[in-house]
């Protein structure tokens, strides 16, 4: 039997504890992929591409805009941040919950 994962959402406001739910749900099952969001921001120290982020240039990040690669997006002021869709289409085929972090 194919199963289909699910896209979960785990969205709050900075501080509110998303990371540590986050964090827990790691700890207690096996079947998560951790979304990595994409930005147009600089990295900050110790961030690794691919880890903390995947940090593209404004125009990359408007190609994936322009070409449908991302799954939601927003612009918050000078940089973008967003979703990229095939790794989450990709993790959700195979059977696997992908949970996103979403700050509001």
């Amino acid at each position: 039997m194919n199963k289909r994962g699910v896209l979960t959402v785990i969205s709050g406001p900075s501080g509110v504890g998303k990371g540590t739910v986050i964090k827990r749900l790691f700890e207690i099952e096996d079947n998560l992929y951790f979304s990595v969001s994409a930005t147009t921001r600089k990295p900050r120290p110790g961030e690794i591409d691919g880890v903390h982020y995947s940090f593209k240039t404004k125009e990359e990040f408007e190609y994936d805009i322009e070409t449908g690669e991302m799954l939601e997006y927003a612009r918050y002021g000078s940089n973008y941040y967003g979703t990229p869709k095939a790794p989450v289409y990709d993790w959700v085929s195979k059977g696997m919950t992908v949970i996103l972090d979403n700050s509001v």
